[in-house]
């Protein structure tokens, strides 16, 4: 274990102690939840490391990265000069470009691209700049040394426009960078490569207090230790698919490490409670077990078509949207409004859904488990329902799950992570507590260095006093690249199914290769399960 670990011990005082407290259990008078809140003692949970082998003992990897040499740069390439690939040609007779002329002439099929080799006067991050010009928006790809970079979209004015990835990182001399658009024609002027500023502008500076005034010791001990930490580490984090942990005990075998976090998804039993008290058991055990829980709730539309994509469900949130404050209204009282005709029955089915939650997430407070809850995830689209009405209807929604939960129901054990993944789509910042990101990359096998820019990005609008995290991603991040980007995220949860297990249950390395979730696992940049309660054990 790194020296630092062992220090970050020690001299975080308030770190991390996630006591088994017995939270109250007095709800408030009035309060109908349609899941019956688990009140008795879950059976004594037993851990499987002993059980489990892994295949072989694994070394701690440092984490190491080239070191930085920054230097001002302001170079241009021009599209003119550069190599072309497949049909596309040169043309001269246009005002307003550089140079001798720009590269236009894509046939839009995906086929050709302009390649520029580049010259890094030093190691370290650069902005690298297309002047593109497009009278339609057209898709294209960039791929730094024949590797997949980033996507971008064009603008549709037909004027020479600077779109600009940022914080791309060289090793100083020869790199080749392609630009390939996927789907039209477009016009490319050049390519502007400078230092990259924004980076060392980030940090790491969240408060620590759960935006919930009134939150419980053990939710606040356990935003405190993800606050003390951030940047210093990246949390382990691994979902599961149902309550055997199967996804993290091959975690284990496959490196030697259990992840710290279990992300589980929980949902609005109908009828089926024994399924519902399954998961909030295996979430209390995981916690009982040393570790963290983080609920997700991919909320089934509460119509007669359950489900939770926008295509498949005739559940519309516009027309549950309602100006009435019902959030501290009893059910009883909503029912009234909704027999009187005041609200809709789409706003009275939300109601009954929001209810149903807040028992199994009450059962977890009567248990003493602390618990990051995430609902209603990736609500910057038009893909699931929550979003697809626009995002003061989103916002309204959240609003309304906050406050019931917290005011009304008295949920003091959530710690809240908002997952809108747009300014456009960001809620108010007294209602959450860590601003996530769902992070995949198409066709890759592994993270690489790909996602500096989100981590960025979501800081801007977040603020620098909110943790930020990966929700869901489909391979484990690099921890090298993190710390060398300065863009090391609180924690991490890599998705079930495909992403992890083959057909048979084994490993598979189809989005992360053996090797890499190895080093992810055991290097000094991470946390995992053993040492989060070797630090939790030393206060």
């Amino acid at each position: 274990m790194d020296i630092r670990k062992i220090i970050a011990a020690v001299t975080a005082a308030a770190a991390a102690a996630l006591a088994v407290t017995a939270c109250s259990s007095e709800k408030n008078s009035g309060i109908t939840a349609s899941v019956p809140i688990i009140e008795e003692p879950a059976a004594e949970f037993t851990t499987t490391t002993a059980e489990i082998i892994p295949d072989e003992t694994f070394p701690d990897y440092p984490v190491t990265y080239p070191e930085i040499e920054k230097q001002a740069t302001g170079n241009i390439y021009e599209a003119e000069l550069a190599r072309l690939s497949g049909e596309v040609h040169e043309e001269y007779d246009v005002d307003d470009f550089s140079g001798t002329g720009y590269v236009t002439g894509f046939d839009g099929s995906g086929s050709a691209s302009v390649i520029f080799d580049i010259e890094a006067p030093s190691t370290q991050h650069y902005d690298i700049s297309f002047s593109i010009a497009s009278n339609r928006t057209a898709d294209c790809s960039v791929t730094l040394n024949g590797e997949a970079l980033t996507s971008f979209e064009t603008a549709d004015d037909g004027k020479f426009t600077l779109i600009t990835i940022y914080g791309v990182f060289l090793v100083k001399g020869a790199s080749e960078i392609e630009l390939r658009p996927e789907n039209g024609d477009i016009c490319l002027d050049y390519l502007h490569l400078s230092d990259n500023t924004s980076l060392s502008k980030l940090s790491y500076d969240a408060e620590g207090e759960p935006v919930n005034e009134d939150s419980g010791e053990a939710a606040k001990e356990l935003l405190r230790f993800l606050s003390e930490n951030y940047g210093k580490y990246m949390i382990t984090g691994q979902y599961a698919s149902g309550d055997d942990n199967a996804e993290l005990d091959l975690i284990y075998l496959t490196t030697g490490k259990y992840p710290v976090i279990r992300f589980a998804n929980f949902d609005v039993p109908r009828g089926q409670y024994d399924e519902s008290f399954k998961a909030v058991d295996a979430c209390a055990e995981w916690y009982r077990n040393g570790g963290i829980s983080c609920v997700n709730w991919y909320w089934k539309s509460p119509s007669e078509k359950n489900v939770i994509k926008t295509d498949e469900t005739d559940f519309s949130l516009a027309k549950a949207v309602t100006d009435i404050d019902i959030a501290m209204l009893s059910q009883e009282e909503i029912r009234g409004l909704y027999g009187e005709g005041n609200i809709s029955e789409e706003c009275y089915s939300l109601i009954l859904d929001i209810d149903n939650m807040a028992g199994q997430l009450t059962s977890l407070k009567n248990k003493g488990v602390p618990v990051m809850f995430r609902p209603l995830p990736e609500g910057c689209g038009e893909w699931y329902w929550w979003g697809a009405d626009g995002t003061d209807a989103y916002k309204w929604l959240w609003e309304l799950i906050y406050t019931r939960m917290t005011s009304y129901f008295g949920l003091d054990n959530l710690i809240w992570i908002w997952n809108g993944q747009s300014k456009d789509s960001l809620v108010d910042r007294s209602t959450f507590d860590i601003a996530a990101v769902d992070l995949y990359i198409s066709g890759e096998k592994d993270y690489g260095s790909k996602f500096y820019e989100e981590f960025a990005a979501v800081q801007k609008f977040v603020g620098s006093d909110k943790l930020i995290a990966i929700s869901e991603c489909g391979s484990v991040p690099d921890i090298d690249s993190a710390f060398r980007d300065n863009a090391v995220w609180s924690f991490f949860g890599m998705w079930y199914g495909k992403y992890i297990q083959d057909e048979e249950g084994g490993y598979s390395e189809e989005f992360t290769s053996r090797d890499a979730l190895v080093r992810t696992y055991n290097s000094d940049g991470a946390l995992t399960l053993d040492e989060y309660k070797e630090m939790r054990d030393g206060q």
